[in-house]
Parts: structure tokens; sequence; C-alpha cells
């Protein structure tokens, strides 16, 4: 029966019909759902790994256990993920392993804009891309049939509009693969030196073969047109804009295997055309495969390779008149994201702000910790990055040793933190790292981690105790406070940074959102006692606002978290009478 379903959704019933057994992966936007609908199905064990390196790990060995596996995440995380990539390129896999990678153009929640399909290219794995969800569901499983029979790894792009979209699919019966059995295989699976050498032609003929299917492959296809004058060449959400813009007015070749790309296919489809064009996000890689092969061909002079693209633009942009935008007559004021009211992070970041201190920020929701009027943040990179970044601006700045701290949440030390820590460690810096602990990996939409004591399918398990972790790799002092308590909070932090030694701060208290935390209920203001200073607006919870020169609490927001309280120095907050 047809339903509608998100892309991500499709994956996961994709790789579920081909018999996937095992996915293994590390939430982020926009690939996190695959996973979170895999877990529904019963027959698929899924979990939540520290890292993508570690999930594409596991997914490779349960494959060559002789199970069908999968690992998803965005586009960033398959940069941690690199390094198995490659290597399993050369040693082929067991049973099919699919790897979704999910690109985030446009910059929605991520921190670079960076294009996938030259992972593909360099790695020399083949990489499926659909343009909507039907294709999501349908190349899951043409992915596991590729990775068995041409023995690869298949990357699945997948990009933030044809993740988070809907359209219609046709749900299929599950059905198991013939049970592979593993044998020992030194030679294909040991990549010393000898063996690696070894196995270098094997993926370069592979390579080969797979330019050859792709040239007959159906999800490369030609829709013909009825003007020829224009050819586009296209793939994923761009093949969409395309046909709206333009719908069958010209020819278009839509490619579904975005590596290795046919070659004679392209060419035959050009010499069909007086001008080729191709139209993609990010950067020009069908245009440069285009070009290599000697063909005229337009693309990035017209189209920009800095976000998103529209159907408008594609119109406009190929010299069709493109409708006029419909414009408010009103000027809708800016919404900038902010932490939630009641976030525990928003107290931490007032007082390393009023401490003047230099901060290096990491990846999650205290990002937000940059964001007028707070603005305590100085760096922002990768996961991790704070702190070994900490430990190297200590280092190279010794006069600053007592004024930097790090910040990282409790799901992204366990990611790549606390390697960064075991360096701060090993070669003594007087690095203070503070551990933003809320329960939870927050950003991406409350998912477990090792740290809250419960796995991706809600059941209890081993909770990795922070504190025993951080004096495990040589921490000594090592502080919990709770982020409500400003006063505490501030002096901890004085006394670490004072301290001639490594220290960890660890802030917890669970996520205001999540839903079994219990809030006392919101503050009132007392508008008599107010003086309209506005020191309780120096902390940016949105359920607080100034109207008619006194502040307002916004009851349907505020939680009672009571850290407004204890800026206002007139009493003019407090509980509910």
């Amino acid at each position: 029966m047809k339903t509608l379903m998100l892309g991500n959704e499709a994956v996961a019933r994709g790789i579920y019909e081909a018999g996937c057994a095992f996915v293994s992966s590390y939430p982020g936007t926009p690939s996190t759902e695959i996973t979170e609908y895999a877990a529904k199905y019963e027959e698929i064990y899924a979990e939540w790994a520290p890292n993508e390196k570690v999930a594409l790990e596991a997914a490779f060995g349960a494959s060559l256990a002789g199970k069908r596996s999968f690992c998803a995440m965005k586009h960033v995380g398959l940069n941690v993920a690199a390094d198995p990539l490659f290597t399993i390129s050369y040693t082929g896999v067991n049973a099919g392993l699919v790897i979704g990678v999910a690109d985030d153009a446009g910059m929605h929640s991520s921190q670079n804009e960076q294009d996938s399909r030259h992972y593909a290219r360099a790695a020399k794995l083949p990489m499926l891309e659909p343009s909507d969800s039907a294709e999501a569901l349908a190349f899951s499983k043409l992915a596991y049939e590729l990775s068995e029979k041409y023995d690869t790894a298949v990357l699945m792009k997948m990009c933030t509009r044809v993740s988070h979209s809907q359209s219609v699919v046709e749900p299929g019966e599950r059905e198991l693969p013939i049970q592979k059995e593993y044998e020992k295989n030194p030679a294909k699976y040991i990549m010393m030196p000898a063996n690696a050498k070894k196995r270098h032609p094997e993926v370069e003929t592979r390579t080969k073969a797979l330019e050859e299917w792709a040239e007959t492959a159906q999800i490369n296809r030609i829709e013909e047109g009825n003007d020829h004058s224009f050819g586009i060449v296209t793939s994923s959400t761009c093949y969409q804009y395309v046909k709206e813009a333009f719908g069958d007015t010209y020819p278009v070749l839509k490619l579904g295997m975005i590596w290795p790309m046919p070659k004679q296919k392209i060419k035959d489809f050009a010499a069909g055309v007086e001008q080729l064009a191709v139209v993609e996000e990010l950067d020009g890689f069908i245009e440069s495969h285009c070009k290599d092969l000697g063909l005229q061909v337009s693309g990035k002079e017209l189209f920009s390779n800095i976000g998103e693209l529209s159907q408008n633009q594609v119109k406009e942009k190929l010299g069709k008149p493109a409708p006029a935008g419909v414009s408010l007559d009103e000027n809708i004021p800016a919404r900038p994201p902010v932490m939630c009211a009641g976030c525990p992070h928003r107290s931490i970041f007032y007082v390393l702000k009023k401490l003047k201190l230099t901060v290096l920020g990491d990846i999650g929701c205290y990002t937000l910790g940059a964001v007028p009027p707070l603005g305590a943040i100085d760096t922002t990179i990768c996961m991790g990055a704070s702190v070994s970044g900490l430990h190297g601006f200590v280092k190279a700045k010794e006069e600053h040793t007592g004024k930097s701290v790090a910040v990282i949440g409790d799901s992204t030390f366990i990611h790549s933190g606390v390697t960064g820590l075991i360096n701060i460690a090993y070669n003594e810096s007087d690095a203070t790292v503070i551990i933003l602990d809320n329960s939870i990996t927050g950003m991406t939409g409350h998912q477990q981690n090792p740290t809250t004591g419960y796995n991706l399918k809600g059941d209890p398990c081993t909770k990795i105790d922070l504190e025993s972790l951080c004096r495990a790799v040589g921490i000594s002092r090592v502080r919990v406070v709770d982020p409500y308590d400003m006063e505490t909070c501030q002096s901890v932090i004085e006394e670490e940074l004072a301290a001639k030694e490594p220290s960890v701060i660890i802030s917890r208290r669970p996520c205001a959102l999540l839903k079994y935390v219990k809030h006392p209920g919101p503050v009132c203001s007392d508008p008599e006692k107010c003086k309209g200073c506005k020191a309780c607006m120096n902390i940016g919870c949105p359920a607080i606002s100034m109207v008619d020169g006194k502040a307002k609490i916004d009851a349907t927001l505020c939680v009672g978290c009571g850290v407004c309280e204890q800026l206002c120095k007139f009493d003019a907050l407090g509980a509910a009478r």
C-alpha cells in the first residue's frame, strides 16, 4: 500500500526490506532519523556508537561476520569515519555494507558545507544519490546488491531536502539474503603493506566494472524532452528543481549513481543536444567529470557553489523567466536561535563572560553560548576541538594560563573530547575543561549516549561515569557543580583556573526539555520592585522581555530555573505567590 514517508524513513525501510541486520550510527542532522526509524524494526539490531569512526568499524565487523549492515552519519561525520572508510575500500566486504551520509547544503545545522561526493571518488567507492523517498527506499536495496556483487561498501548520499521531505513510496516485504559465513582470509582483510599492494589493483578493477554497470543502469536514465536546443545533466534534489522548472521541455540525464559516473552515456546524451548544462548544488562535481570527457558544458559559472538552489534560480539561470516572489508588507523581525528557557548551559556562559575568559567551544546546543547577549564563545571548529585546542592555546600562550577554558557537552566529550583530555593530562597543560552534562544528546533531538545509562531502544545499559573516566586518564582535580547555582559555579571556576594543574568541571543538570524533568513552575515579576535595570536580560532567556520599561515573564515559557532571580538586586523576580 502506498504511503508518504520521509526520505530518512524510506532509507530505513529500504535497508529493512533488504535484510539488513545491524545498524550502528552517530546522530547528526540531517541523517539522524534513519537510525531512529531502523531501530523500530525488531529484526534489526540498532545502536548509537560513541562516534562515526566507531560506528563504521562496528558495521564493518558485522559485515565481516556475515550480516548485512548499515552505518549513518552527516557529512562532517564522514570526516571522522574517513580512516576506516579508505581502507575498507581495499578490503571489500563479506555481507553487504551500506554507508549513509547526509549533506547539508545551506548549512541548516552544520559548521561547514562540504560535498561528500568527493569522498566517493577519493576512496574509490560507489555512491548512489536518490532524489526522493521512493528512490531512497529502492536505492537502499540496490546498494546491498551492488555491495555484494562488487565486493565493496556502498555510499548512499542523502541531503537535507531529500532526508526531511515526504513523498510517496510503496513498501515491500523483508527478504533475507542467503547467510554468508565468515572465512578467515588474511590476504583480503589484513591490510599490512604486502597485502594492501595486492588489493589496490582489485579496487581499480572494481571501479572499471562499476563504470561499465553505470552505462546501462536504470538509475542513470535519460528523460526525453521536446526542445533539444538544451540538455541538462543533474541528480538528487536538483533533479526535482529541474523538472518543476521545465517539465518535459528539455531532455534530462538524471544520475542516480553519482560515482563512478558513466562516460559514454553522458557523451551520447551531449551529442543529442545543442547545449549542455549541469545543475548541481555545492561543487562542480558532475561538471568536472563532463569536462574531463572533453565536453563543452555550462555549470558553476551559472550556479553558485554556495548554499542551496531553487526552482526559480534554475529557471532564471537557464534563460527562462521566473515567477516573481511574493513579499509581505510587514517587516518580520529576525528570530536568531537561542538556548531554551531553563537551559542549564545559560548560567555557565553568563559566568564565563562575567569572568572575561577566553572560551574554546564545541559542537552542540551550547554553541548558542556564542549568541548575544551572552557572546561567551571564541571558537567552534568540530567535535572535540575545544579540548584539544585549549591545550595548544594554553601551551602557546602561557601568560593566558588561568584565563581560558574549554566547554564541551557530555555526548561530544565521549565522541572525541576524551582523547583531547588525555593529551592535556599526558602533556601537562594547566587547562580547565568544563563538561556541560545535560544527560542527553540535545542538538540532534534527544538521543541517548554512553553517559545516560540507556541505549538507542531505551533499555537500561552501562552508564559511563564521567568523573571516574576523567580521573582514569590522569585528571586528579574533578569537580561537579549545579549550573543553576551561579555563585558556586563562579567560585569553582575561579578555584580551578587558579590551580597549577589540569582540571575538569562537570556542570550537571538534565536538559530542560526532557520529559522526565519536573520544573517548579514559572517565576513572577513584580513591576513595583523592578527598576528596569535589565540585568535579567543579560542571560538571553526567551521567557524574559521588557514591557513599558519593566521585566515581564512569559509564564508559558518559564520553567522556574531561578537564574534570573539570582541576577536581580531588587527582589523583583521570584517564585509564584
